[in-house]
């Protein structure tokens, strides 16, 4: 079984290694991209940041359909306040701020907010807590992409020297 604490304690960790990439990658390199159909590093931040901020925000606020044509408008209203040229601390900074929150406020709430059913954007009925778990598996995502431009810098990731020292102390 599934339950929202555990949910809520992996999405802080996830998070947790978002901004140690964040803080890693080199702050004047935020635009590059590996090839020009990709996004930058900074923007594949930046959309982690918003993505899950507002959805979170969208189902703390009671929406319940997801797959409305004004969707997008609906969630930039929850973006987090970030100037658009915001600089590597100040994106760390609110990718902290935005989880404590978002988890803070999901924590408090009643166990039959988590058993309510909505409609995600593909169109699918699910519970609150599996949109949840799509948050959370959104972001595991696009972090998987953060770490590829850091390992494509030389930069080894967070949880590659956790195992690292780990292995080490044996």
């Amino acid at each position: 079984m599934v339950r929202v604490e555990q949910v809520l304690d992996s999405w802080r960790a996830i998070r947790q290694d978002t901004v140690a990439a964040v803080e890693d990658f080199p702050a004047g390199e935020f635009d590059f991209r590996p090839v020009a159909e990709v996004s930058t590093f900074g923007e594949i931040a930046r959309h982690i940041l918003n993505a899950g901020h507002a959805l979170s925000g969208l189902m703390l606020a009671g929406e319940t359909n997801f797959a409305t044509p004004d969707f997008r408008e609906r969630m930039s209203r929850h973006f987090p306040a970030l100037a658009p040229g915001a600089g590597q601390t100040e994106l760390a900074s609110a990718l902290k701020q935005s989880i404590a929150g978002r988890t803070g406020a999901l924590a408090a709430q009643p166990a039959e907010f988590f058993a309510q059913t909505m409609t995600r954007m593909d169109g699918q009925e699910v519970t609150r807590l599996e949109m949840l778990q799509m948050i959370k598996e959104h972001e595991l995502t696009h972090r998987a992409q953060l770490f590829l431009y850091l390992r494509m810098k030389g930069i080894v990731p967070a949880t590659t020297r956790r195992r690292m020292a780990k292995s080490a102390a044996k």
